[in-house]
């Protein structure tokens, strides 16, 4: 089951694919991480399909990752009288703290953080961004607000602040419990969404530990102008860009992109780019060609991972849409102006001596034309290390953790096999060796270039690099 591409794939579930013979035709079609959204679906129906993922690595012998997607806070209006109310350019509306039901002059908005935050000149967008209004007079109880892109109001619609951060955990008490029924089936990665500042980070991180991953969600306006702080905290990052389209302006999201996967190179942390990349897959058998170009261009871009939504949870073709990413991915890597793009977008200079060891094996791996790069990581640092120079040789990351072997498969060019621990150089060689020759990356004669951190089983001290042939002679 080794992916004849580097970036890798990660699907949703959902009805469409919650089936166990549907996980495995996700599995085998390409998937490596599976997604469990718990904005949806029962913890029972969660278990029973993490059980059929576990069931899946025993019978291919192969480590899948688990991420499962907390629902964070959702804002949304009230009850409006009769339903729905339309409202036009200009019109001038009043949301209240209080009330059951109401109209334009007192529509329901039961969040007193909105009250403690919101000032005038900012807006409030409603159904996606589909009604937008500016505030212009706030009091102890109510928000005035006038139309500037009138539509319809309905019930119980989201509502998005871009302007406005907001003094609220992004860890609600439904996602606390959800969060405490994921570490104890055994997620792999915990994606908090909705983070506005590091400390979000912070307070999920005490609840998580090390029993899992922790992605940071970047959909929110405020979390960009952290960034460097966000990666620093979070083990990986998933560049959401369906609430994050609404908040900021759609022409400023492409370059937004850009900027996220190139500080999570950086960083040598994993980047998720994701939501609606073949979303005409729900309903088509085939994507649109603006689709196709963009899972192309995070790919471009160095992502880790590119991700399928509504496409595997809900769609009609699931299979196809996985196929589909997994043909684009693998035609883009081939394209004669892969290697230069993706050089040219890495780090130039080296600042730490781990950094320095890894970025001296990948190019070592180059310029032998060995085929394979074998990574001993027993936290997956040292993988994930190499991985940030994006190396035209397969990285064989073996760890004796299955927790961290399941992990590296959200890691770009990262083909994970779990080994028993080594104690001695001589084992070490002998090891990678044997491994590279069993899964079949590398001929006889090949040279293969062997990374590992002296003493063995110290987490993070990259610092010895071997070359030998495949075949250990």
């Amino acid at each position: 089951m080794r992916r004849k591409r580097r970036a890798k794939i990660v699907a949703t579930v959902g009805p469409a694919s919650a089936d166990p013979a549907m996980l495995e035709a996700l599995f085998r079609a390409g998937v490596d991480t599976f997604r469990l959204n718990f904005s949806h679906g029962s913890h029972d129906d969660h278990a029973r399909v993490h059980a059929a993922i576990r069931a899946l690595e025993d019978k291919h012998h192969r480590p899948i990752g688990i991420l499962q997607d907390l629902q964070g806070p959702k804002i949304r209006v009230g009850t409006i009288r009769d339903g729905r109310i339309e409202v036009t350019p200009g019109q001038a509306l009043r949301f209240v703290l209080n009330g059951s039901e109401g109209g334009p002059e007192a529509i329901p908005l039961p969040h007193p953080e909105i009250f403690a935050a919101v000032l005038p000149g900012h807006h409030l967008l409603i159904d996606d961004g589909r009604v937008r209004l500016r505030v212009t007079g706030l009091g102890d109880d109510h928000i005035d607000a006038e139309v500037e892109i009138g539509g319809v109001i309905s019930n119980r619609k989201g509502v998005n602040l871009p302007g406005t951060v907001l003094d609220m955990s992004p860890l609600t008490p439904k996602d606390r419990a959800d969060l405490a029924f994921g570490l104890e089936l055994g997620v792999d990665w915990v994606a908090l969404s909705f983070v506005q500042r590091p400390g979000d980070l912070l307070e999920a991180r005490g609840l998580i530990g090390d029993r899992a991953g922790l992605v940071a969600k970047v959909e929110k306006p405020s979390a960009l102008d952290h960034v460097d702080e966000i990666v620093a905290l979070a083990d990986a990052v998933m560049v959401a860009r369906g609430d994050l389209g609404v908040e900021i302006p759609p022409e400023d999201v492409p370059g937004r992109q850009k900027e996220l996967v190139r500080a999570c190179r950086f960083a040598a942390k994993p980047v998720i780019v994701a939501t609606q990349m073949l979303d005409s897959m729900v309903a088509a058998p085939t994507p649109t060609r603006a689709e196709a170009s963009d899972v192309a261009t995070a790919i471009y871009d160095g992502a880790d991972a590119v991700m399928l939504s509504a496409e595997s949870a809900a769609g009609q073709y699931p299979v196809e849409a996985v196929e589909m990413m997994d043909r684009i991915i693998r035609r883009t890597e081939q394209h004669k102006f892969y290697r230069s793009i993706v050089d040219a977008s890495g780090p130039r200079e080296e600042t730490s001596a781990p950094h320095a060891v890894a970025a001296a094996a990948a190019d070592l791996a180059v310029a032998l034309g060995a085929p394979a790069l074998v990574a001993f990581t027993s936290s997956g640092t040292t993988a994930a290390r190499i991985a940030r120079r994006r190396p035209a040789a397969q990285i064989l990351a073996t760890t004796p953790n299955l927790p961290v072997s399941r992990r590296l498969c959200l890691l770009w060019g990262a083909h994970s096999v779990l080994s028993e621990e080594i104690h001695s150089y001589e084992e070490m060689v002998e090891k990678a060796t044997r491994t590279v020759m069993e899964q079949e990356l590398a001929g006889p004669a090949d040279p293969v270039v062997v990374v590992a951190g002296i003493p063995f089983g110290q987490a993070g001290s990259t610092n010895n690099i071997r070359v030998v042939r495949a075949d250990g002679n």
